[in-house]
Formats: structure tokens, sequence, C-alpha cells
């Protein structure tokens, strides 16, 4: 008996030990799963990042483009000046040489050519219109060389003009490349940070999913080792029954619905409802009725129904809980010894137990809880 006591609080310790496992494991995983939705985050934002450089890059590219066509429509445009330019000092310089051969020619021959087209003139109109046609030919070079001085200083100018907005395209041209280059440095900075994030998640994804299945073990290693020791109390509470080893005769006192699950008790130690805390960790709120007795004591069952539960049960100790229908149950815990099992079908005043102080106990008696559609209610009223 005493070995089993022992082998008995020795299971309920190593699954105690495995439900601290299984808290540690569950707040090491609740810190997982932040840090690993922590990570999603970084990585969400680096990777909205990483888009809105694209953009900005895209961008630029385009604008770039487009001043490339400008640098090159702009260098057409001084190809083509320069080609007027050269075109225009041509004309001047021919102008110039013409002008300076008839001048020459006019002097080095003397004014007799003048005299002498001039006397050749058969009337004063014909003479007035020589003179005025040698006076013209004169004028008519000297505007003429002005003229294409005027066009080669206002094709420079055009030319000058040109190539000041060539270098400014080309300025801006350099301001975009540099700026390209930063962009691209950014978007290789924050690839690198995306694939550190991303590596940190999977490490943390893996850790979080070894975490789970490791709990998920304890939890079921828990579990197996608390059904060993509720299997192993009930067996050593049925072993060591004594005067009472096995159910007696039915038993059928009282006059109200139930029958009394307990004629041989000794007092009422509890009712229900209120009351002074009995130990640590006990309600004051009493949900039934104590009924204390001797060890070994018959209990009964107040109506006839179905088992639906026959096993040790933590601060019930051996607990054996009877469905009467239509919302109607009974509890009977504390059991020294059960006689009966789930899904057996018992009568009013079957012997199904005996009063024991299993679980949370202060002694040897019987606490009968009636429920009514899952509400505790006061037993007296079926009494």
């Amino acid at each position: 008996m005493i070995l089993r006591k022992r082998i008995i609080s020795l299971l309920l310790m190593i699954a105690l030990c495995f439900g601290m496992t299984v808290q540690a494991q569950a707040s090491e995983i609740d810190q997982t799963q932040k840090q690993a939705e922590e990570l999603e985050k970084k990585k969400k934002d680096a990777e909205n990042e990483k888009n809105s450089l694209e953009k900005q890059l895209n961008d630029i590219v385009a604008e770039m483009d487009k001043t490339k066509e400008k640098i090159d429509a702009k260098e057409s445009e001084i190809s083509a000046k320069e080609e007027e330019l050269i075109q225009a000092k041509v004309d001047e310089n021919d102008q110039y040489e013409s002008m300076k051969k008839r001048i020459k020619y006019m002097y080095e021959n003397g004014n007799s050519q003048f005299i002498e087209i001039l006397c050749e003139s058969k009337s004063i109109g014909e003479f007035l219109n020589n003179a005025e046609y040698i006076s013209t030919i004169s004028e008519y070079d000297r505007d003429m060389l002005v003229e294409f001085q005027e066009i080669v200083k206002a094709v420079q100018e055009q030319e000058k003009t040109l190539k000041k907005e060539y270098e400014e395209l080309e300025a801006m041209q350099d301001d975009l490349i540099a700026k390209q280059d930063h962009l691209n440095e950014l978007m290789e900075s924050k690839k690198e940070e995306i694939e550190k994030i991303s590596s940190d998640l999977g490490a943390t994804k893996d850790k979080l999913k070894k975490l789970k299945e490791a709990a998920e073990a304890a939890k079921r290693k828990q579990e197996e080792m608390a059904r060993a020791a509720a299997a192993a109390a009930a067996a050593a509470a049925n072993a060591s029954s004594g005067s009472s080893s096995s159910a007696g005769a039915p038993v059928v006192s009282g006059n109200g619905t139930f029958t009394h699950p307990c004629p041989g008790m000794t007092y009422i130690s509890s009712e229900f409802g209120w009351r002074a805390q009995p130990l640590p960790g006990a309600s004051t709120n009493h949900k039934g009725m104590d009924f204390a007795a001797p060890t070994g004591t018959p209990i009964y069952a107040a109506a006839g129904g179905t088992v639906t539960s026959a096993a040790y049960s933590g601060n019930a100790g051996n607990l054996i809980v009877i469905n009467h229908g239509n919302g109607l149950q009974t509890y009977y815990m504390h059991c020294h010894a059960m006689y009966v099992s789930a899904g057996q079908q018992v009568s009013k005043g079957q012997n199904i137990g005996a009063v024991g102080t299993t679980g949370n106990s202060t002694g040897p008696h019987l606490h009968f809880q009636v429920m009514v559609n899952g509400t505790p209610t006061n037993p007296r009223n079926y009494l």
C-alpha cells in the first residue's frame, strides 16, 4: 500500500514536472512567435523600401533617356549651326574679296573709267542713271558686307547658346548618373538586408516549429503520466477498500426525489453555499453537501441513470458522475472505492462506491453535488 502511494506520488510529481516544462516551452514559443512576427514586419518594411527605390531608379532611368534624346538633338542643332556658321563666313569672305577686287580695279584704272561711263551717256537721263548705277554698286558692296557680318555674328550667338544648353544637359545627365549610382548602392544594401532578415526569419520559424513539436510531445507525455497516476490511484483505492471491498445491497431511504446517497454518515460537515475556507486552495463557495463518515461507508446512487465518469480527477479525488437525464447530474467525490465504471447503467439506491478522503480533502467524507443544466443546486431540494 505504501509502495503504491509512493508510485502514485512519483507519477504525479513527474506529471507536474512535465506541466512546468510545458509552461516554460509555451513561454519560449510565445517569445519566438513574437520574434518571428517582428522579423516578418521588418522584412515587409524593407521590401516596401526596396520597391520605392526601384520606382525612383526607374524614374531616373526614364529621365536619363529623355535627357539623352535632348542631348542628341542639341548635338545635331550645334552641328547644323557649325555648318551654317562656316557657310556664313565663306559668304562673308567671298563678298569681302569681291568688293576688294572691284574697288582695286576701279582705283587701279583711275577715275577716267567713271568719266568715260558718264561721258558716253547720250542724254541727261542716261547720265544720271549711269552716275546712280556707279554709286549703287559701291553702296551694294557695303550693305552686303555688313549683312554677311551680321549673319556671322547671329550664327555665332546661336552656336554659343546651343553649346551652353548642351553643357547644362550634360551636367543634368551627370547628376542623374550620380543619383542612379547612389540608388543602386541603396538597392544592393536593401537586398542584403532583406536576405539577412529572410535568413533570420527562416531560422526563427524552424525553431518555432521544433518548439511546438517539443511542447506537443511534452503535453502528450504529461497527459499520459496524469492518466497513469489516476489509474494507479483508482486501482490502489479499489484494492484497499477494507471492509467495503465490493458493492453491497441497494438501499433507498428518505422521502425526497433522491434517496440519501450516504445514510451511514456521522454528520453533515459542510452545507451548500458560502463557507469558511477549510484548507488552502479550497473554495469558499461550496457547490454541494459534505457528509462526514468513516472510510468505507457505502455510497448509493441518488437516482437511476448512466455513469458518465468513474475515475480519479485531481481535487475531487476518485469521482463518480451519474447522468439522470433532462439536464440533471449528481457528483460523488473523494471516494475510497468505486464499484461502477463509465457507461454503466445504475438504479436508484445502488451501492456505487465507498466513502474516502482522496483528492483535496480534510478527512473521510462524501461530497455530494447536484447539477441542473450545468449549474450547482442545493442538494437539500432533492433529499
